[in-house]
């Protein structure tokens, strides 16, 4: 069996994403790891290459230009984690976004499930709970309105990919991929930074979804709070 991990990340350190946590979270389960790195201007590349460094059997880099006149239901976002899904070698893809960690404790019970369920093709991928965390390390929230669980993994078969905004995955374009649910749990830290740079950062993303006018009168204010 052979799994690769797959994430994309832009500008991770100007947004204070935690994407080098999440790449070595689950590390230690992947026999390699597709990195799409989108052309940024911050030190992102160069903590990147010190992963690669430690791990150079397992890490590969790709550098691409993200298109950034895409500004529509965040297509850019699954049309780049496509790339880095294209280039995957292993039977399962594990997807980790670069705000999400899985613990050291699941791995063992996720590992289980990808060798019992290696052979069954009907089993199309996994979903994971979630715990999203907010303001701080401490308190999180495990219901709605914040999602229960995502399919995280999926068998690679060429007829799996992600859509829209990168947060689900569909078959051939059309069904969702039949999955199994792993009792284990990705950790979300999106809602944990400081206010000033979780506003820039959801500025930044809402340029995925919006034109500039909206941007400019959902942001006119420097001082507006989160809502």
């Amino acid at each position: 069996m052979k799994v690769s991990g797959f994430t994309i990340i832009k500008d991770g350190v100007k947004y204070h994403y935690y994407f080098e946590q999440a790449i070595l979270s689950i590390l230690p389960i992947c026999d390699e790891f597709i990195i799409n790195y989108g052309e940024s201007e911050d030190e992102t590349l160069e903590r990147l290459l010190k992963i690669k460094q430690k791990f150079p059997e397992k890490i590969k880099i790709i550098r691409t230009l993200w298109d950034e006149s895409l500004r529509e239901g965040g297509k850019i976002l699954s049309i780049q984690t496509n790339i880095a899904l294209e280039l995957c070698s292993g039977d399962w893809c594990f997807y980790i976004q670069a705000d999400e960690v899985v613990h050291e404790k699941y791995l063992p019970e996720i590992k289980k499930n990808l060798e019992k369920y290696l052979d069954e093709k009907n089993v199309e991928g996994f979903a994971l709970n979630y715990l999203h965390f907010y303001g701080n390390f401490f308190t999180y929230f495990d219901r709605r309105p914040f999602y229960r669980r995502e399919v995280r993994i999926i068998r690679n078969n060429g007829r799996i990919r992600s859509v829209r905004d990168a947060q689900g995955f569909r078959v051939d374009g059309k069904r969702k991929p039949r999955v199994k649910i792993i009792n284990a749990y990705i950790y979300h830290y999106g809602w944990v930074r400081p206010e000033k740079i979780m506003l820039e950062k959801m500025k930044n993303i809402d340029r995925y979804w919006h034109d500039d006018d909206w941007i400019s009168e959902r942001y006119k204010k420097n001082n507006q709070s989160i809502s």
